[in-house]
């Protein structure tokens, strides 16, 4: 709760304090040139790289999501994980499954096309 008040009262402070600049934004003439980028995302670590050419046109971006960074020992996780609990009722074991892959990435559920869980018990 202490971290929330601090935060209000700075966000009141810079709001107090602000001042219009002379121009929205600087400008930029482009030119060819690479840069890329690590950034901590909530999830991890996000890698992004972009290549543009003389116009600022992107040609080429490589961006390598936590999920990505993730995802072996997501499935590593659930091929232990499934076996053990195969007396759950089969919606309980697929919501069991989907807890396990928040505990890695909480936005996956609602960025994709989830988890469609098919079991063969025999």
């Amino acid at each position: 709760m202490v971290e929330t008040v601090f935060a209000c009262d700075e966000a009141i402070r810079i709001i107090e304090q602000y001042e219009m600049p002379d121009q929205p934004r600087v400008e930029v003439k482009p030119r060819a040139a690479t840069g890329h980028g690590c950034t901590e995302a909530p999830r991890g670590i996000l890698y992004h790289r972009y290549q543009v050419d003389d116009q600022g046109v992107i040609l080429d971006a490589k961006i390598v999501a936590p999920t990505s960074q993730n995802q072996k020992t997501i499935e590593s996780d659930l091929w232990k994980f499934v076996p053990q609990h195969m007396d759950l009722p089969d919606d309980k074991l697929q919501w069991q499954c989907e807890q396990a892959i928040r505990n890695y990435d909480p936005c996956i559920s609602c960025a994709t096309h989830f988890l469609t869980l098919h079991i063969d018990r025999e």
